[in-house]
C-alpha cells in the first residue's frame, strides 16, 4: 500500500507563498460553500430521479428468496392486476407443466355463451408471474411520500456528489502537505474507496437480502404479520445498512494505520485475534439487524480482512528488518 512513496524525499515540500490564518479561513469557507452548492444541485436532480432510485433500493427486497429452492407457483391475472404468485404443490394442481418449479399464470376473463356472459379461466402461455417478495411498502400520512422522496434524494445526492466535495475539501487540505504526505494520502484514499465499494456491493447484493429475509422469518416466529412495511423506515434501514457496512470495511485501514505509526505490531495483531473475532460480532450486531445470520455474515468478512492485516504487518516488519540488515533476504 505504501510501496510507491519511498522514492520521494521526506523533506520534499512546496515552496508556495504562505497564507495567514484568515486566508486559510477564507479558503475553508470557499470549499464548504462549493461543497454545499454541488450537494444542493445533486439533491434537486435526485429528487426528479427518486422513483428510479426507489426501485434500485427495492432490488434487495426482490432478492429475499434468492437462496430458497424454487417451487411451483400459480398467479391469477385479472386485467392488469396480478394476484400472487402463490406456492402450490402438484397434489393440489396435478395439471402443472413439467419441470421442477413451473410458474403458471391463469388469466381471469369473461366470455359470451349464447345470451349469457360467463367467467373464464385460461392459462396465459406468454405471461410471466411477477417476481415478488410478498412485502408491500406503504405511506401512512399525506406528507410521507414527499419525506420518502427527500430521504432517498439526500442519500443519493451525498453519494453522487462525493467526488466533487472530496475534490473541493482536498483542494483546501493538500496545499498544507509536502509531496510525500500527499502521496500517502492518495494511496490510502484509493484503498479506502476500494474497501468502501466492496462493503457497499457485498451488502447490496448479498447481506441485505439475507437480513430482510431474517427479519421476515423472525416476525413470523413471533406470530406477527410481516407483509406490510412502512416505506420510510425501509428506505432508512437500507441506506443506513449500506453506508454502515461501507464504513465497517474501513476497519483494516484503521488497523494498518496504527501499525504504520508504531502503536501496533505483528505480535499484537496475532495476540488479539480472539478479541477481534468478538469485536467483529459486535459490529455485526450494531450495523445490521440484531440476528445471528446477518451478524455472522458481516463478522466473517471483517475478521478475514483482519487476517489480511496480520499478513501485511508481518510483511512490513520483515521488509524493515531486511533494510536494516537484521533479517536474511
Amino acid at each position: 500500500m505504501a510501496e510507491g512513496i519511498s522514492k520521494i524525499p521526506a523533506d520534499a515540500e512546496d515552496t508556495g507563498p504562505k497564507k495567514s490564518f484568515w486566508g486559510h479561513l477564507n479558503d475553508l469557507r470557499a470549499a464548504l460553500i462549493r461543497s454545499v452548492v454541488v450537494i444542493g444541485i445533486a439533491l434537486v436532480v435526485c429528487l426528479f430521479l427518486s422513483p428510479w432510485i426507489v426501485r434500485v433500493l427495492m432490488y434487495p427486497l426482490e432478492r429475499m428468496h434468492m437462496f430458497d429452492r424454487p417451487r411451483p407457483t400459480v398467479t391469477l391475472q385479472i386485467g392488469d392486476t396480478k394476484l400472487g404468485p402463490f406456492e402450490v404443490t402438484r397434489e393440489n394442481f396435478p395439471g402443472l407443466p413439467p419441470g421442477d418449479a413451473p410458474n403458471v399464470v391463469f388469466r381471469v376473463g369473461t366470455a359470451t355463451v349464447g345470451k349469457e356472459q360467463v367467467a373464464t379461466l385460461t392459462i396465459d402461455p406468454a405471461a410471466k408471474p411477477a417476481e415478488t417478495s410478498g412485502i408491500r411498502l406503504h405511506n401512512f400520512s399525506p406528507t410521507e411520500g414527499f419525506m420518502v422522496a427527500f430521504h432517498v434524494a439526500i442519500y443519493a445526492a451525498l453519494a453522487v456528489s462525493s467526488p466533487f466535495w472530496i475534490f473541493f475539501m482536498g483542494g483546501f487540505i493538500l496545499p498544507a502537505l509536502n509531496l510525500k504526505e500527499r502521496s500517502v494520502i492518495f494511496s490510502w484514499l484509493g484503498w479506502s474507496c476500494v474497501l468502501f465499494l466492496a462493503g457497499v456491493l457485498s451488502t447490496y447484493f448479498v447481506l441485505l437480502p439475507v437480513a430482510l429475509r431474517a427479519s421476515v422469518q423472525y416476525s413470523q416466529l413471533l406470530g406477527f404479520s410481516s407483509q406490510d412495511w412502512r416505506a420510510d423506515e425501509y428506505i432508512n434501514f437500507v441506506c443506513k445498512f449500506i453506508f454502515g457496512m461501507g464504513l465497517g470495511f474501513q476497519f483494516p485501514l484503521v488497523v494498518l494505520f496504527l501499525v504504520k505509526i508504531g502503536v501496533l505490531t505483528h505480535a499484537h495483531l496475532t495476540k488479539y485475534r480472539r478479541h477481534v473475532a468478538v469485536l467483529s460480532l459486535i459490529l455485526g450486531a450494531v450495523l445490521t439487524t440484531p440476528e445471528v445470520v446477518t451478524q455472522v455474515a458481516m463478522a466473517i468478512p471483517l475478521y478475514l480482512l483482519y487476517e489480511v492485516c496480520i499478513w501485511i504487518a508481518w510483511y512490513w516488519e520483515r521488509k524493515k528488518l531486511r533494510a536494516e540488515g537484521g533479517a536474511p533476504a
